[in-house]
Formats: C-alpha cells, structure tokens, sequence
C-alpha cells in the first residue's frame, strides 16, 4: 500500500492509473478505524480496481465546543488495518495541504433543505463543513465510485445531492451499517463510552426496533417518535430527535400514510434518532417499508 500526504503525488499516481484505464474506488474516513470502515474498503475493492482510503480529520465539520482536538488520531495503526485489507493507496492530507488558504478563506460547498434538519439542525455547519470536504477529496483523488457507511444515512443523501447537483462523475454506493453483536452500529465514537454506558448503547436500537414494529401496525407517526424519545430519556440518553422520514429524500411522509394511503415514496420509510449518553453522540436509523412483504420486514429486526 502506498501512503501519500501530497496533492502533487496523488495526481501522478491518478494519472499512471487512468492511462491504465483502471476504475478508482474511494473511502473517506476521519480516521481511527474500526471494522465498519474496512467493510467499505471491502466493497470498494469490489466496485473498482484500485482502492484509495482517505483519513484526514476535517475541521470544518466540527461546531462549536465539538471534539475537534479530542478526536483520536490514530494514523499508524489506521496504516496497518487498511494495508491487510487491501487498500492500495492511503491518502493522508495536512490541514493546510486541503485548506492553503485557511479555513476562513475557503470556498464552501452548501446542499440546502437535506442539511438543514435533524444533525444539521443541531449541529449548524456541520453539513456545509462534510460536503465542501468531500467535494474536495472527489476532485482530488478523481475516484468513479466512492464508497459512504449508511449509520450516516443523512450524510449519504447530502453527497448524494451534491453530487447530482454539481454535475460530479461519482457513483455514490451506500454500505449497511455493521454492527457490534450486542446490535450497537460501529462507530469511532463509541470508543468515548464508559463501560456503564456502553451497556446500556445498544438500546438506541432496540428503542428503533420497536418503533418500527409500531408504525408497521399503523401507530400514529407522531406518537411512535415521542415514545422512543421518552424511552430513550428513560435509558440514560439524552434524545436529540427520533424522526420518521422518507427514505428517498429524508422529508415528511404524507399524512395520510400511516392511514394505508400515500405514495410508494411516503411508505418506504426511514426511522432515524441521534442521542447523547455521556461525551458520545450516538446515531442509528432503520428503514421501514410499509408494503414489504412480512417475511422481509423481518430482516431488519434481528436483534
């Protein structure tokens, strides 16, 4: 595997790949990998002929009083556990080889409507701060198809967006969430929880699993996001949403949709929560599509 921190020499070695005619795969990542992560290296392996992961901790996407200097940097070890899974080349930027004019002086990348809600509403600038990232990573390394972990699912569809308004020649592939076997989504994060804490994590999706039984026996949406709320209160968290959307597009099912009515879109749904429990911040979500025949509405709901 190869390891590069300079713009200069990723573009030389784009280039002898294209001359090749060799499809690029990438995987950005903030680093401090865990087994989610290489599950993407793993799909873009499958998805490309040659393999470029990203670690690069972005300022811009912090807020305000965030874990920016906390995040755990952990560049050698990330090396090791990308070299054994194939990666081919790891591209680790400085801050100021990504923004060498400052962070003030940066052009911004905005997706309006999807990045205003749910994180993006309690996290101000954190959207704006991941697709300016990501556009930029894109247009370095020039992959055909980058590979994004659907935990983050609102992050999924802002790239997805970003892309298909800004004309960019990616294929945007989403990967399923991997799991500890407790049922806790694989997260870097995770590493801030207690050991108390940890014991009661997994039960931001067990809180999910029921919601989604719920609205599948036509409980009222509203009511269905308040109980998981009071539920997850109730464990130790600290709720900041649960929220039943779209799937498509993250926006509100029609009214009517819990009633059996609504379009195919506002019944292929999306439930999705994010809560505090102590320095972590925790995401999850669980797709719940209405029509889905009983034995694949299962699948989902294994513990």
């Amino acid at each position: 595997m190869q390891f590069l921190d300079q713009l200069r020499a990723l573009r030389r070695q784009r280039a002898e790949w294209r001359q090749a005619g060799l499809r690029v795969g990438l995987v950005p990542t903030m680093g401090n990998l865990h087994a989610g992560h290489l599950s993407l290296i793993r799909a873009a392996s499958e998805a490309a002929d040659r393999v470029v992961a990203t670690v690069f901790v972005n300022p811009l996407q912090f807020g305000v009083g965030e874990d920016f200097a906390a995040y755990p940097r952990t560049l050698e070890r990330d090396s090791d556990m990308l070299r054994d899974a194939g990666c081919d080349l790891l591209f680790a930027p400085s801050d100021a080889e990504v923004y060498p004019r400052g962070r003030d002086q940066q052009t911004f990348v905005e997706v309006p409507g999807l990045s205003d809600q749910l994180c993006g509403a309690s996290r101000p600038g954190h959207f704006r701060g991941v697709a300016t990232v990501v556009a930029k990573l894109f247009n370095m390394v020039q992959p055909e198809v980058a590979i994004f972990g659907e935990k983050d699912f609102q992050q999924l569809l802002v790239i997805r967006r970003m892309v298909e308004d800004l004309n960019l020649p990616v294929e945007v592939v989403g990967a399923p969430i991997v799991r500890e076997p407790d049922g806790l989504a694989m997260s870097s994060r995770n590493g801030y929880l207690s050991a108390a804490e940890r014991a009661i994590a997994p039960r931001l999706r067990a809180c999910l699993i029921t919601a989604v039984a719920r609205l599948r026996s036509g409980a009222n949406f509203a009511e269905v996001e308040q109980d998981a709320q009071n539920a997850l209160a109730a464990a130790g968290f600290e709720p900041d949403y649960v929220s039943v959307r779209r799937r498509a597009d993250l926006a509100e099912p029609a009214p009517d949709t819990q009633l059996g009515s609504g379009t195919a879109q506002d019944r292929a749904l999306m439930i999705l929560a994010a809560a505090q429990l102590g320095r972590a911040r925790l995401i999850d979500n669980l797709a719940c599509d209405l029509d889905a025949p009983l034995a694949e509405r299962a699948q989902d709901l294994r513990p």
